[in-house]
């Protein structure tokens, strides 16, 4: 029984290593480390605004519903709330684009 858990273990890890993308085992553990710091910070700072953005956009959105009806108004939350809500070390990178404005 212990044989078979520990072979299973190694083959797990065995596919987990050759699964690995050849991007990720090159970068180093130093730039790996300051890409996640930077998507932190930079999500620190972009998360409120965006938030913000999102609130004034439901706000918009609700004075829109009687006047212009439910899909001018679901249009307006979507554009505003949809998106990216979070800064990713691929988007730091310049691999993955930040949308601000979302929807269709």
């Amino acid at each position: 029984m212990r044989t078979l858990v520990v072979a299973s273990l190694l083959g797990s890890v065995a596919l987990g290593l050759f699964a690995m993308p050849a991007q990720a085992a090159q970068e180093s553990a130093g730039q790996q480390a300051v890409l996640g710091a930077g998507s932190v910070l930079g999500t620190l700072v972009y998360a409120p605004v965006k938030t913000s953005f999102c609130i004034l956009g439901a706000v918009s959105s609700g004075f829109a519903f009687p006047i212009a009806g439910p899909k001018t108004a679901g249009n307006i939350a979507s554009s505003t709330c949809g998106g990216t809500w979070v800064v990713t070390p691929k988007a730091l990178q310049g691999k993955e684009r930040v949308k601000f404005v979302g929807g269709s």
